[in-house]
Formats: structure tokens, C-alpha cells, sequence
């Protein structure tokens, strides 16, 4: 009974039946027919003219996308847990050529304009320190918690302000939407993130991820990024499929409202053992190592996170059963 994470999970059938549609003969690279429609299906999911490019990992989509607002002798101002400065082996400084992550703090991975303005203000403004460039926010955080429209629209006013561009690591963008209930665009472009790393891989693709920008500015370059780093793939056909079959019938949002409601019924068995509130698809427990001993020992794979904590990870695959052995293990503890 695994809740180890979400990357584990199986493709969705109709992930694998949209691929197998695609095994036809077309243009190479990003030329086909399918790849061709990722803007306008897009443009249409946020409500305004976006351009988008398919790349095989939410790492690749989050260093192009910050390779395209930040030069190398800038800096990117995100949280101390982000992704990017935890998980992603230095690709944001690698695809940079260098660009500095300055680290902000905030309880459960989220930044608030004041903590972002700390950071940014006390930075002197001349030629021996990296200037900011950009901010980059995670929605859901890395603890699995979700900023709403108008907290990323507080950040995005920031940014304007400040001169700076918004990145939006979405990895898990569509547990957001489900837990907000709103439109994708209130909480993107409207609130003034200017790309938007969408992942799909999590919730349901094999290997497929869209970058999305709404400053269409930065699109030009970051074909080359992506040649130049070895990810523009030849049969992209098969990567554009993923896309457009987890936008169909917003099978994107299914996924994503059955892993969360998982997530929270595990949540209501845990009572004063729950570290973070549960927004999306992640719960964070207290849990002793002898505790976690018998979790393991009655069948659940799970993540030790720190010393005395456990994650829990749902996919929208997770099985209802194994969720109430659990919520039920838990109780018991």
C-alpha cells in the first residue's frame, strides 16, 4: 500500500490510449499536428493567448522557464524549500549559466510579499551584489499547502513593482485548482505570474509537462534553451498527446479532486499528529520512528521526512481501501 509519491503512479488509460493514437507517422520534433495545438488548447484553458512548449520533466520546465527571465549574473528570490533550491540539482543555476537562488523564509513553503521585500530590499543596488531578477513561487507548496488568487496576486504586485518577473513551479497546479475551485487564470496571469511550469506527470502523464508562458516574450528564446540542452525531443508527438489527453474532458481537474480527497480522509484520521494543514495532495505527520515502524510493518511505503515526521503522498489512483486502512492505522497509533 504505497504513499510514497505521486511520480510513482500508474499513466492513466486514456494517457496511454491518446499515446497510442499518436503512434502514426508525422513531423519530427515539435513540427506534428498535435504539438502544433498546445497553444491554442491552452490559450483557451486560460482564457488568453499563452505559448507553450512540452518538455519531459517539471525540473526541465522550471530552470527554461527561469532561464528565460533571469541572465547569469542575476538572482531568482524564492522560498528556502523550494524545489528549485532543494530537488533539482542545481538546474536552475545550471541552465542559467549561474544565476544565485536567494532563499526566503514562510511557514509551510509559502512567501509572502513581505518576506520576498526583506530579502529584495536589502540587497544594495550596485555592481558587487546579484540583483534579483525574478521570484519564484510553488503552488502547491512542497508541504502541500496553496496559495489563492489573491496571495499570488499580492506577490505578483510585488514583482511589478520591483521590476521583477513571476515564475509559478506548478507541478502539482492541478491539486491547486481543485482545492481553489477557481478559473486557472485567476491564480496565473490575472494575479501576474508570467510562466507557469504545468505539471502533468504527477497527476496522471508518463513523461510530459507544459511550459506555459503568458509574457509570450520569452517563448523565442527558450526554443533554443531547450535544443541546446539536449530535451527537444524527435517523436515530441508523444509528449504533446500526454498534454491534450489530460486536458480533455478536464480529466486533469478528476485526477487531481480524487488524490486530494484521499489526502484528506487521511488527514481527518490524524488529529494533532498533522504538521501542515492538508490543501492538496500531501500530509505531513508526526509520527515516532517506532510509530512509522508499524505503519511499515502493516503494509504502507511511505517518506521519512525529518526527524520525528512522515510524509504521505496520494495519486489519483490511490485506492480507497488502502486510504481507510490507513486513516484507520493512523487512528490507532
Amino acid at each position: 500500500m504505497r504513499f510514497f509519491s505521486d511520480n510513482a503512479a500508474p499513466v492513466h488509460p486514456q494517457v496511454m490510449a491518446a499515446m497510442a493514437a499518436a503512434n502514426t507517422l508525422d513531423t519530427a520534433y515539435d513540427g506534428d499536428a498535435l504539438s502544433r495545438s498546445l497553444d491554442a488548447r491552452l490559450s483557451a484553458v486560460f482564457e488568453t493567448d499563452v505559448r507553450v512548449i512540452w518538455v519531459p520533466s517539471g525540473t526541465a520546465a522550471n530552470a527554461l522557464a527561469l532561464a528565460a527571465m533571469c541572465p547569469p549574473h542575476g538572482g531568482v528570490v524564492c522560498h528556502r524549500d523550494a524545489h528549485i533550491q532543494n530537488d533539482e540539482c542545481g538546474a536552475p543555476e545550471f541552465y542559467t549559466h549561474g544565476a544565485k537562488l536567494l532563499l526566503a523564509e514562510g511557514d509551510g513553503a509559502k512567501v509572502a510579499p513581505e518576506t520576498l521585500a526583506a530579502v529584495i530590499d536589502a540587497i544594495a543596488n550596485d555592481v558587487h551584489r546579484v540583483q534579483p531578477h525574478a521570484i519564484s513561487i510553488t503552488n502547491a507548496t512542497e508541504y502541500g499547502r496553496v496559495y489563492a488568487p489573491h496571495e499570488v496576486a499580492a506577490i505578483g504586485a510585488l514583482a511589478k513593482a520591483k521590476g521583477l518577473s513571476l515564475h509559478m513551479d506548478g507541478a502539482r497546479f492541478a491539486n491547486a485548482v481543485s482545492t481553489l475551485g477557481c478559473s486557472p487564470a485567476d491564480v496565473t496571469w490575472r494575479a501576474g505570474v508570467d510562466a507557469l511550469s504545468f505539471g502533468f506527470v504527477k497527476n496522471g502523464a508518463m513523461s510530459a509537462e507544459a511550459l506555459v508562458f503568458f509574457r509570450t516574450d520569452l517563448f523565442g528564446a527558450t526554443l533554443q534553451r531547450r535544443k541546446r540542452a539536449g530535451l527537444l525531443l524527435s517523436k515530441g508527438r508523444y509528449l504533446a498527446a500526454q498534454v491534450l489527453a489530460m486536458l480533455d474532458g478536464d480529466l486533469w481537474l478528476d485526477t487531481a479532486r480524487a488524490a486530494n480527497a484521499a489526502a484528506a480522509t487521511l488527514a481527518a484520521s490524524a488529529g494533532a499528529r498533522l504538521i501542515h494543514p492538508v490543501e492538496a495532495n500531501e500530509v505531513f505527520l508526526r509520527a515516532t520512528p517506532e510509530e512509522a515502524a508499524r505503519l511499515r510493518d502493516a503494509g504502507f511505503d511511505f517518506y521519512d521526512w525529518a526527524e520525528g515526521e512522515v510524509r504521505l503522498v496520494t495519486a489519483w489512483d490511490t485506492d480507497p481501501a488502502h486510504v481507510a486502512a490507513l486513516a484507520a492505522a493512523i487512528a490507532a497509533l
